[in-house]
């Protein structure tokens, strides 16, 4: 090899296109600007490439190539990532889209293998054509990756019933830094044969390596949702319904979404083609979602439960969706208010969790705090009161420059929301991950030996820092 880069990177591009064919490589500004930003319009970036690899063979020799030639990478899956953990930063970018194949469904086994780059809704599909249900659901569905959902960990609608995405993955393969691949491919439940290995790259954000295919639970599929739109008059009445539910369906509830009445009305105001499903002056809503073994009773079961709940002074008013478009229209409502936000105005995202037992404590005084700091906020907190995760977002006052308090006084308000959130023995990433948004302050959040130990997975993975630098560690 010569020792001048240019020279030496247009060597390792002629090795690359003649691995990997003229449709894996490309340096086409225009198909590679649609990689370099973020659909939020936040960040930007750069790469010198774009890899396109079709198979984990390709995978493997574009990795090695790299390592030979000691250039960064940064995999990429459907970049809708929300902490920058995916842009390129002048790294060689390797797309997993083309790997899009499902290798097996195994229905005895209630498990299914897919390549990296099959999209979310296609996953959902796999396991509806085959009487099975992947329950993962997350606004993102339509552009997500199986292999970026599994580097964030991703998180959803159904974490309440089914877990998150570490909980839902058997096996992965997985192609190493320097180009080996270790196929974990096992469908198994029980394996009890040393370190977990496929833990470390599920919410790695590919750090370690590129997740090339994985092996997913299934799940039957319910014979009936009975969906809820519920007025609750504060989050602590919230938490009590989740009890109240969680005890008469016997664990059945699978969404539990809090909606706040100012976030309905940004979605009544910026998006089409919705209504408000009850009415009400009150502050809160909630959704929720049964996912029950037998139609009969399913009915009786949630007008029971919400009757009771009005009775005891737990709920203020309840409608049980009737027909599969009401229900419809409530998750639409839910996931749109993201949607109404970006319109709002530009915002503070706090993706945070708490324990479960003190996402009110949480919310009354995070809204406290944030509106004592900057006066005139508008706070928009909502999301899976079922697992403790709020999505706490706070947008300029009026007639302050967004960019200006979400890059300046915005820090501090974030900081002592974080602060708040350490305090209740909370996280301050419950699903989005860490990326380079949130790297920094990730080193001064986690104990000393914690990142000792983070450090030293990398180190002993990617010896060379050349796997996705700068982000999380």
């Amino acid at each position: 090899m010569t020792d001048d880069p240019g020279a030496r990177f247009s060597e390792f591009l002629s090795r690359l296109t003649e691995a990997l064919g003229p449709k894996g490589v490309s340096t086409d500004t225009q198909e590679i600007e649609p990689h370099l930003n973020d659909w939020r319009g936040r960040w930007k970036g750069s790469t010198p490439v774009l890899v396109k690899p079709a198979s984990t063979e390709e995978v493997s020799k574009a990795m090695a190539l790299c390592a030979e030639y000691g250039l960064a990478v940064n995999p990429q899956g459907g970049n809708s990532g929300m902490v920058n953990g995916s842009i390129p930063q002048g790294e060689v970018l390797i797309s997993l889209k083309r790997m899009n194949h499902v290798r097996e469904v195994d229905v005895l086994n209630d498990a299914m293998t897919l390549e990296a780059g099959v999209i979310l809704t296609r996953a959902q599909e796999v396991a509806d054509e085959n009487g099975r249900l992947f329950p993962l659901s997350l606004g993102a569905q339509g552009v997500a990756t199986i292999g970026g959902l599994i580097a964030t960990n991703a998180g959803g609608a159904g974490v309440l019933r089914y877990g998150m995405m570490r909980d839902l993955v058997l096996g992965i393969e997985a192609v190493l830094p320097d180009g080996r691949v270790w196929n974990g491919l096992r469908g198994l439940r029980k394996d009890n044969t040393g370190y977990d290995l496929k833990q470390l790259f599920i919410g790695a954000e590919g750090t370690l390596g590129i997740v090339t295919a994985a092996t997913l639970k299934l799940f039957p599929k319910p014979a009936v949702k009975e969906t809820a739109w519920i007025i609750v008059e504060s989050p602590a009445k919230a938490v009590e319904l989740l009890q109240l539910a969680k005890a008469a369906s016997g664990g059945a509830v699978t969404g539990f979404e809090i909606v706040p009445r100012f976030g309905l009305d940004l979605v009544l105001k910026h998006v089409p083609d919705v209504r408000d499903p009850l009415p009400s002056s009150a502050d809160w809503r909630i959704l929720m979602e049964l996912s029950l073994p037998r139609v009969e009773g399913a009915r009786d079961m949630i007008e029971t439960l919400l009757g009771e709940a009005i009775v005891r002074g737990i709920a203020a008013d309840a409608a049980v969706c009737g027909t599969e478009a009401q229900k419809a229209m409530v998750w639409k409502i839910r996931e749109s208010v993201p949607i109404a936000e970006r319109v709002h105005g530009k915002a503070l995202k706090h993706d945070v969790s708490v324990p479960v037992s003190r996402v009110a404590e949480f919310m009354q005084r995070g809204a406290a705090l944030a509106r004592s700091m900057a006066p005139g906020v508008d706070i928009i907190a909502f999301g899976h009161v079922g697992d403790g995760n709020i999505h706490f977002n706070v947008t300029a006052p009026p007639g302050v420059d967004q960019d200006a308090f979400l890059n300046r006084d915005g820090l501090k308000v974030t900081e002592a929301i974080h602060d708040l959130i350490v305090s209740l023995n909370g996280s301050i990433s419950a699903e989005h991950g860490i990326g380079r948004l949130k790297r920094d302050e990730l080193a001064w959040r986690k104990p000393q030996v914690e990142m000792e130990m983070m450090r030293a997975v990398k180190k002993a993975l990617d010896p060379d820092g050349r796997m996705n630098p700068g982000r999380i560690l």
